[in-house]
């Protein structure tokens, strides 16, 4: 046996839809903002792991400096040479100066 209340059935199915809309409204309001923030932290990792490649780059090639200069005798004459100046029996040393008139900006 139904029994018709009238317009308080529809009322209360309208409150009940209200009542589910504004749970789901607050659900978002409150999960917006954690979207946002994972978001903005995804792209800091991803600049920072970026950034930590570089660094490996640079650690590789001062690694493979360091490798030479400990190992390799030719590499520490060539660097003594070149900082101090110095050259071999047959070698020729060739100065380049800068012309400061030549590198200005016009």
């Amino acid at each position: 046996m139904k029994v018709d209340l009238g317009i308080w059935s529809k009322l209360t199915q309208a409150v009940i839809a209200l009542v589910v809309i504004a749970v789901v409204i607050l659900i978002g309001m409150t999960y917006v903002p954690l979207i946002h923030q994972n978001e903005r932290m995804r792209r800091e990792i991803l600049r920072l792991d970026t950034e930590l490649q570089k660094q490996d780059d640079i650690a590789k090639g001062l690694r493979a400096d360091i490798d030479a200069l400990r190992n390799d005798p030719d590499t520490v004459s060539r660097l003594a040479r070149e900082k101090l100046g110095y050259a071999k029996p047959d070698e020729t040393i060739v100065h380049f100066e800068t012309n400061s008139l030549a590198t200005a900006p016009k």
